[in-house]
């Protein structure tokens, strides 16, 4: 009985999620032969869920642009994201600037308590900041599933558009 809860909650990990998405990415990569075939390709008459800014540009998809092409090159540049942590080294220095932004506000409010004890404020921000974690976790959760969809969806299109719709399925 212990393995199958164990089995459950490792299916739901992030670790699992990420794994998920990197294959759906890893398996549109391999069916995709030709990607410009792929271009002025429109979605099937639906919006995103969400739009996600491509890491590369930082701009959002615009639904004017939205094709497969661009679809496939966002799921690919976020996978190499996520696979060799592109995301935290362009945003490392913005992320530095706002932590010490942070340690001076701390450190302002700190002299205006005149001494008052800290240690209720230690403990209250720890509360946020699991609460914050779990937010940020269930939300990348969440868009992972989002994307390991579009990626899978893509791929099969893909096979509708060349024609071979039923193969490795």
């Amino acid at each position: 009985m212990m393995q199958i809860a164990e089995t459950y909650t490792q299916k739901n990990s992030l670790f699992n999620a990420m794994n998920r998405f990197i294959g759906a990415v890893n398996n549109m990569d391999q069916t995709v032969m030709v990607p410009s075939l792929l271009r002025d390709v429109p979605l099937e008459n639906e919006k995103p869920e969400m739009e996600v800014a491509p890491p590369s540009t930082g701009s959002y998809l615009h639904d004017a642009e939205a094709d497969m092409f661009s679809y496939y090159v966002q799921l690919k540049a976020i996978r190499n994201d996520i696979e060799f942590g592109g995301v935290l080294g362009r945003s490392m220095e913005e992320m530095r600037r706002k932590e010490k932004e942070s340690l001076a506000h701390e450190a302002n409010n700190s002299r205006a308590n005149n001494g008052h004890n800290n240690d209720n404020n230690d403990a209250s921000e720890e509360v946020d900041l699991e609460q914050l974690f779990r937010f940020h976790l269930k939300g990348l959760h969440g868009v992972l599933s989002k994307l390991t969809r579009q990626a899978n969806d893509l791929t099969n299109r893909y096979k509708q558009e060349i024609g071979i719709a039923g193969w490795g399925q």
